[in-house]
C-alpha cells in the first residue's frame, strides 16, 4: 500500500481508512502486542474499568478492530449485549472469529456501521467505548455527535486514544521510537509500513487532553475527565450524556 489517509479530518478519510485496516487485518493483533510491548491489554482493562460502577446492560464498541476492547467489555462487565462496529470487514472478519473460538456470539455482535451513520435509534446504549479509533474518523465533532444520539441519558462515553506525552525525555523517547523504529517493525511484519508512518502523524496532529475535552463538551457531554496512562502514551478520557436514566 503506497498512501494512507490524511492526517487529520478530510472529506473522503473513511474510505481511505478503510483501505488501510483492510490491508494490515491479518498482523494487527500481533504488531499490537509487540508494538505497544503488551501493555495495550493493561490500557484496555483501565478503559473497561471506567463502566464498572454503571454495570451497563447495552455496550457499543465503535471502532472496534479485531474486537479485543468488545472482548474485554464482555468478559469485564457481563453485560447482555456487546455490539462492536468498524468501517473494515477484513477487521470484522477478525473479530468474529474470535469470539467465535470463544463461544461468546451470543454476547458480543459485531456489524459494519460508520461512526458517523450509526444504524440504531435514539438512546440504545447504556455505554459508548472507543478504542484508539477517534483519531481516525473523518468529523471528529460529527461522530462524537452521533455517540451521544445513541447514548441512552446518563449512560457514559469512554474513549481509548494515543497522545503525546508531555515529559521532555519521554516525549523526546517516544518520538524516536514512533516515528523511527515504529514503521520500520510494521513494515517487516505487515509489509504495509504506510500504515505506520500515518500512526505518529495521526498522533502528533490529534487535538488530546484539553483540546478533546472541549470537542467532548462541545457535543454535549457533562463530567468529564482525562487520564493519561503509561507517561502520558495514552489517554482515558470519559464523559456523560446529561438526563435521567430511564429502567427498562
Amino acid at each position: 500500500m503506497n498512501h494512507y489517509p490524511p492526517i487529520g479530518e478530510a472529506g473522503g478519510k473513511a474510505a481511505q481508512v478503510e483501505a488501510m485496516f483492510d490491508a494490515i487485518a491479518r498482523r494487527y493483533d500481533l504488531l499490537n502486542r509487540l508494538l505497544s510491548f503488551g501493555v495495550d491489554t493493561y490500557w484496555r482493562r483501565k478503559a473497561v474499568g471506567q463502566l464498572t460502577s454503571q454495570a451497563p446492560k447495552r455496550i457499543l464498541d465503535v471502532a472496534t478492530g479485531t474486537g479485543d476492547l468488545a472482548l474485554e467489555a464482555a468478559q469485564g462487565l457481563q453485560p447482555d449485549l456487546v455490539v462492536g462496529v468498524d468501517i473494515s470487514a477484513s477487521m470484522l472478519a477478525r473479530a468474529r472469529s474470535k469470539v467465535d473460538g470463544r463461544h461468546l456470539a451470543c454476547e458480543i455482535a459485531f456489524e459494519r456501521a460508520d461512526a458517523e451513520q450509526l444504524p440504531y435509534p435514539d438512546c440504545s446504549f447504556d455505554a459508548v467505548i472507543v478504542g484508539f479509533g477517534v483519531r481516525n474518523f473523518e468529523s471528529v465533532q460529527s461522530s462524537l455527535a452521533e455517540l451521544y444520539r445513541v447514548l441512552a441519558p446518563r449512560g457514559r462515553l469512554v474513549v481509548l486514544e494515543f497522545s503525546q506525552p508531555s515529559r521532555f525525555l519521554v516525549r523526546q523517547a517516544y518520538t524516536v521510537y514512533s516515528r523511527c523504529i515504529l514503521p520500520l517493525v510494521g513494515r517487516a511484519l505487515s509489509k504495509d509500513g504506510g500504515a505506520y508512518r500515518y500512526l505518529p502523524d495521526s498522533i502528533a496532529a490529534f487535538p488530546s487532553g484539553k483540546g478533546f475535552l472541549d470537542l467532548m463538551r462541545k457535543a454535549g457531554y457533562s463530567e468529564l475527565s482525562c487520564l493519561p496512562l503509561t507517561f502520558g502514551v495514552v489517554s482515558l478520557y470519559r464523559g456523560q450524556k446529561p438526563g435521567k436514566s430511564v429502567s427498562v
